[in-house]
């Protein structure tokens, strides 16, 4: 596709079964990857909160979002304005570190980049690094050779800045 560009779609939904499927199947039928999905509870009630990350030309996005309000169990979508929101992403990785040494470099990178350590075994170190994906990819790169053994990302999750929220007309 041309004019390809990422947003970040918020939808508030009810929390019960089938909502997620029915939010990714509409995904499937219009051929789009779904680049990141993260899905909790929200501080209203029997709400759940999606934050999805999707690709794709203007057109069609807007498409999307129009046919994700037309789904029963969507509350209300929009799509977050990139230079006004706030994103974060967890990471866990398990980084082979088999002598003190090695050991005592990934705390340091760990460290600077202000993560955790939350796991320790004789041949390994687990750590937690939450920022933008941006910081996550630069953490990877630098534990590459170290050699990482397991990774796991919970995708993008985001608000708007300041007093604007996504919120059930009441």
């Amino acid at each position: 596709m041309e004019n390809q560009k990422t947003i970040v779609i918020a939808a508030l939904v009810e929390n019960k079964p089938g909502v997620l499927h029915s939010v990714a199947n509409l995904f499937r039928r219009r051929n789009f990857n779904i680049e990141s999905i993260t899905v909790g509870h929200t501080e209203q009630k029997g709400i759940t909160r999606m934050t999805i990350t999707v690709s794709g030309d203007e057109k069609t996005l807007e498409q999307v979002t129009k046919q994700m309000n037309k789904l029963i169990d969507v509350i209300k979508v929009t799509s977050l304005e990139p230079e006004n929101i706030v994103t974060r992403e967890l990471a866990l990785i398990k980084v082979s570190a088999p002598d003190a040494k090695t050991r005592s470099d990934i705390i340091n990178c760990v460290e600077v980049f202000r993560g955790h350590i939350i796991d320790v075994s004789p041949e390994t170190l687990m750590t937690e690094i939450t920022g933008t994906p941006d910081k996550i990819e630069a953490f990877l790169n630098l534990m590459k050779p170290y050699g990482i053994m397991e990774l796991a990302r919970t995708g993008l999750t985001a608000l708007s800045r300041g007093i604007k929220s996504i919120k059930i007309d009441e």
